[in-house]
This record gives structure tokens, sequence and C-alpha cells, in this order.
């Protein structure tokens, strides 16, 4: 069974904040799903043959195809770039 500081610690990791109520509560329900998959573990599986999906079914896409914008169009695009530089939108750096 989970502890309640072991479900504050993982919800201090997830950057959760939970009162000490739902921590309890948590511990409770948490352990009863680990219980449920503990169960699981114990299912025979020797005879089952691995399986990457149910259906069988393939993704089919389209080939990708180049299409060669308007250059008035491309123009356009630029022009309403908030920031740009040269022929490219300028952005904030992401981190």
């Amino acid at each position: 069974m989970l502890s309640k500081s072991e479900v504050q610690k993982i919800a201090s990791l997830a950057r959760i904040e939970i009162t000490d109520e739902e921590a309890e509560k948590y511990s409770k329900e948490l352990s009863d799903i680990l219980g449920f998959v503990d169960k699981l573990n114990e299912a025979d599986t020797e005879s089952v043959e691995p399986i990457a999906h149910i259906t069988g079914a393939k993704n089919i896409t389209r080939q990708d195809k180049v299409v060669e914008a308007i250059i008035e169009t491309k123009e356009d695009i630029i022009k309403n770039f908030p920031e740009r530089k040269d022929r490219f939108d300028k952005v904030k750096a992401v981190f």
C-alpha cells in the first residue's frame, strides 16, 4: 500500500498541490489500482502471441506532394509577420 507521504512525494514531483485529506484518499485509491495491476501480472501469458495492435489495420497515408506557392502569396504572408529577419518569421526562443 502506498503511504500518504509517498503520494505527497508523487504529487510534488508532478507539481500538483494536494491536501492531507486528498493524499489519504489517493493513497487508498492508488493502492487499489496497483493491487489490480499486480493481479494482471499473475495472468499466464506464455501461450499468447505478442501483438502490436489488435485491429490489423495499417496506416495508409498519401504521398507528400510539393506544391509551389504563388510568389504574391509568399510575399503577403511575409508582410504579415509581426517580426522578421530577411524572409524569415522571427519568434521568441523556446528554451
